[in-house]
């Protein structure tokens, strides 16, 4: 953190409170106090630590995590992803991990409905590790979270890739984003395909 910017913080939690105090008495100083801590505790708990994602597999082999956002279905997206990655299929020693964030709507979040997402993340793994398999790509399968960086960050713990491969469908929301924050935290090398762009 720049040091200009602790004073200000300080400064903008600090400045609120004692004019309330000075304006409005005891009631409304301890009112502003209160949303002050509110605030502060929200913008903490929303942040994310930044470091480095995964550890590089030690055994020397190739291990390619595949997240897909999408199901991989037709003989040329297959292509184009094994092209991506690297994977032939005849002979190919290494393994390879098809992850399916699954994608929660804001009001199944605070409904507390994630079965419908985690069927459909489960029907993108079936869909795609079947076109790979057709293609002599033997795949394992798995959900993850809803925020794909975090997904790949959790998948990672247990399976230590040495490349991975983010494979959207083309005009998905956010999609350069997430990106643009794997290739800049990933130890792993990281390869982005977009099926169907032109």
């Amino acid at each position: 953190m720049a040091p200009w910017k602790l004073p200000v913080i300080v400064a903008a939690i600090a400045v609120p409170i004692v004019g309330a105090f000075a304006l409005g008495g005891g009631g409304a100083g301890v009112a502003v106090g209160a949303l002050a801590v509110v605030a502060v505790v929200v913008v903490a708990a929303r942040q994310r630590p930044l470091g480095p994602i995964g550890e590089l597999p030690d055994d020397g082999k190739r291990h390619v995590l595949l997240v897909v956002t999408c199901a991989v279905e037709e003989p040329a997206e297959v292509r184009q992803i094994s092209a991506a990655a690297g994977l032939s299929g005849e002979g190919d020693e290494a393994g390879v991990l098809v992850l399916s964030p699954a994608r929660i709507g804001f009001l199944d979040r605070w409904a507390s409905d994630v079965e419908g997402s985690r069927q459909a993340a489960q029907q993108n793994l079936v869909a795609t590790v079947a076109a790979l398999a057709k293609a002599g790509i033997a795949a394992e399968a798995r959900v993850g979270d809803e925020d794909v960086v975090q997904a790949v960050e959790d998948q990672l713990q247990s399976f230590p890739a040495s490349e991975v491969v983010l494979v959207n469908g083309d005009g998905e929301e956010d999609d350069a984003a997430v990106a643009k924050e794997l290739e800049a935290r990933l130890r792993a090398e990281f390869r982005h395909v977009v099926l169907n762009a032109g």
